[in-house]
């Protein structure tokens, strides 16, 4: 369905903003009017939709305007501070930030999953984190035949993640030289990290602990157990997983591979003899999301491992918030 209602994109001018416009564009949307949002300092920018150069504005001059959706990417201070503001205006914001993923009166929205537990009274909808989107749409399937007891998963996350600063300090380190604003607090080029940001009490990081509560909350199952670690490694775009799957009950390789297969938005590429597998680097601009070496894990009953590689800035972002949007008919 068309997208054809007022919107606004907040958080433009950043690596998800340019992937909503150009998602727009390439599934064919030409919304009534398109307002683009973004810091004061940014205001005045331009940018392309559909040859057409439009204007960015200040965030309290789009909300004036009354956009009938808005997606913000922006970060979670922005949300914090403005989504409230766009839904009390009558706009229906999806928020790309994790401001507002674990409120129990947000639904977290994958929407081959649970587009689902939407109802008019939600004003936010909140998108998921990237890696936890292809995580969860790779195994929703599995999950609803098998039942998931639990996940042991080990990301290899792309510096796209992080922003425009540490892709220019991984091409700025791939030259031989020294970024002038450091991502990361060590070279990311020839290294990976296994540390982004603070850790809680039990030494974990924000992504990893997202991957636990966000997939609980999105198959509806805080029962599942789920430990994770995080590794920031020198690829420029797409995220990957590498899981060890538990389930709750017996099952047939043909039959998780085939569930895996059936699912919306999923492709296997599960031929490793001939060097057929997912791949960041094979991925990247693409909207699905990638599944291989699936096979048994020997050393445990009803287990499985598979590899799972989207884009992070289309699937798990861009593309998944424009869905939302497809989706509730705007």
């Amino acid at each position: 369905m068309s997208i054809q209602q007022r919107g606004a994109i907040i958080g433009v001018t950043g690596l998800v903003g340019q992937k909503l416009l150009d998602g727009l564009a390439s599934r064919g949307h030409r919304p009534k009017e398109l307002l683009l949002g973004a810091s004061n300092r940014s205001a005045g920018q331009t940018r392309m939709f559909h040859n057409e150069q439009l204007t960015v504005q200040t965030v309290d001059d789009v909300l004036a305007q009354n956009p009938r959706w808005a997606i913000f990417s922006a970060g979670s201070g922005v949300s914090k501070k403005w989504a409230p503001l766009f839904v009390d205006a009558g706009c229906r914001v999806i928020d790309n930030s994790s401001c507002w993923r674990m409120d129990n009166t947000v639904p977290l929205v994958v929407p081959e999953i649970n587009l689902c537990s939407v109802n008019d009274s939600h004003g936010i909808i909140a998108n998921p984190n990237c890696s936890t989107i292809q995580l969860v749409l790779a195994l929703r399937n599995v999950q609803q035949k098998f039942g998931i007891k639990r996940m042991v998963l080990s990301t290899y996350q792309s510096v796209s993640g992080t922003g425009k600063d540490a892709i220019t300090q991984l091409m700025t380190e791939r030259v031989g030289k020294r970024a002038e604003n450091m991502a990361y607090p060590h070279p990311i080029d020839m290294n990976c990290l296994p540390v982004n940001g603070a850790l809680d009490e039990n030494n974990d990081t924000a992504e990893e602990v997202k991957l636990r509560e966000e997939s609980r909350k999105i198959f509806n199952d805080p029962t599942i157990a789920v430990t994770a670690t995080v590794v920031r490694v020198p690829v420029q775009g797409g995220h990957s997983i590498a899981a060890n799957v538990e389930l709750r009950q017996a099952f047939t390789l043909d039959a998780v591979q085939k569930a895996i297969s059936e699912v919306e938005g999923v492709i296997v590429q599960d031929k490793p003899e001939e060097h057929i597998y997912p791949m960041p680097r094979f991925v990247e601009n693409k909207e699905e999301v990638f599944v291989g070496r699936i096979r048994r894990d020997v050393s445990l009953e009803n287990a499985f491992n598979c590899w799972i590689v989207a884009d992070n800035l289309l699937k798990g972002a861009a593309t998944n918030a424009i869905q939302i949007v497809e989706g509730l008919g705007y």
